[in-house]
């Protein structure tokens, strides 16, 4: 039987870029003049408000359809974007183009992790805006083509038992994953260390829905540094080179962001070794982790590096005297990957049933439209029973989302 007709494609990386009345249809009266809502101001630029602030960047690096020459030159109105950023209808007819078959999308404006909702200073606000979020992603986004779009959601990361509470009603709604801070600490969070985040991973568990953590959602991106407000720039990718001094009296960096694009896999790495030496795994033995946007090819040599940690450090540490690191490795995550030609030559020692592949729309590392022929020729020496289960079975699996 040709490939073709039984591996489908699923991404369990890609984006939506939030259209103007996701909130303002949602959010209670009370809230609609503090809500988030898309203003157009006098450049003709459109604009996230949200209590007073603004959030310029609507597209974040969505760049579908554009050649690399135009990278950098971010969206500045709807009309920048192919409707597919936007529109779901629209994104399947895009999907079909680049032969994927379905697709997980995390948030744009919120963060990726919700992080704009958590710095909301009402926090009834902020619960009732991710609420209105979740119900958009899962009843408008999703429900547009449930076989094409896979459901996630996200979590009130402030307040633990309002986070447990949309746990469960997302989860009763038919959520596949949940979006969580690839690092909650420098979010000024209790770390993965702490005890606190044991009521989500409880929940997690009870229903076998894995936390995704992209990349960039703990709002720290190697390369990045402060912008000039003060706060971590994390994913609002700009086309600006250099960044200044803030007034901390911290001298200005002057990396590129070529710096911090070619770091990306750094932020999980970070977060599986932190989880890995966190103690938490074996409380929770049944939790299951996506590193979203992370790469794989590195997951070989840091579960080699752990192990010589653990090997001797173990002694005078609060660490796990008999859970290899390397074995927990295998057993809670999952890598995603969107082109990694050398974690592909070494996914024996990843582990063939803990490879995924994204595809990034709309952002500038995807391949779009040509996502099927890249990753066809990537696996051409790949035998095809371990290319079905890397492009679709292993995603259908963690996700539980079957074909129907």
């Amino acid at each position: 039987m040709p490939l073709q007709d039984y591996m489908q494609i699923i991404s369990v990386d890609d984006h939506l870029i939030e259209h103007p009345r996701v909130f303002t249809d949602r959010l209670p009266k009370k809230f609609q003049e503090r809500g988030p809502r898309i203003v157009e101001d006098e450049r003709g630029s459109h604009i996230w408000h949200f209590e007073d602030d603004i959030f310029p960047y609507i597209g974040l690096n969505a760049v579908a359809g554009k050649s690399p020459e135009q990278f950098g030159m971010e969206p500045l109105r709807f009309d920048d974007m192919i409707p597919g950023c936007y529109d779901p209808a629209a994104r399947v007819k895009d999907m079909d183009v680049d032969g994927v078959q379905a697709a997980c999308c995390f948030p744009s404006f919120p963060g990726f992790g919700g992080r704009v909702f958590l710095r909301a200073k009402d926090k009834e606000l902020g619960l009732a805006s991710l609420q209105a979020w979740n119900d958009f992603s899962i009843e408008e986004w999703c429900a547009t083509a449930p076989d094409r779009y896979i459901p996630l959601a996200l979590l009130p990361i402030w307040d633990i038992e309002a986070s447990v509470a949309e746990f469960r009603r997302v989860a009763a709604m038919g959520a596949r994953t949940i979006s969580f801070p690839d690092s909650p600490a420098p979010l000024g969070l209790p770390s993965f260390h702490s005890d606190y985040w044991g009521p989500i991973w409880d929940v997690a568990e009870e229903t076998g829905i894995p936390i995704s953590l992209h990349f960039g959602s703990g709002s720290f991106v190697p390369g990045f540094s402060a912008s000039a407000s003060g706060l971590v720039t994390g994913e609002n990718f700009s086309s600006v080179a250099v960044r200044y001094d803030d007034g901390s009296g911290l001298p200005k960096d002057e990396a590129p962001n070529a710096v911090s694009f070619t770091l990306y896999a750094c932020n999980l790495m970070w977060s599986a070794t932190d989880l890995l030496f966190s103690g938490q795994l074996q409380k929770h033995p049944d939790l299951k982790f996506m590193l979203a946007e992370g790469g794989i090819g590195w997951i070989p040599y840091i579960a080699e590096r752990a192990d010589a940690v653990w090997s001797k450090h173990r002694y005078y540490q609060p660490i796990d005297f008999h859970a290899r690191p390397s074995e927990l490795l295998k057993k809670h995550f999952w890598g995603c990957y969107i082109t990694d030609d050398f974690g592909l030559a070494n996914r024996h020692a990843i582990g063939i049933d803990r490879i995924c592949v994204e595809i990034d729309y709309p952002h500038s590392d995807s391949e779009w439209p040509n996502s099927r022929k890249v990753i066809a020729e990537s696996l051409l020496d790949v035998p095809d029973d371990e290319a079905h289960k890397i492009v679709e079975l292993n995603a259908r699996d963690v996700l539980n989302f079957p074909r129907v």
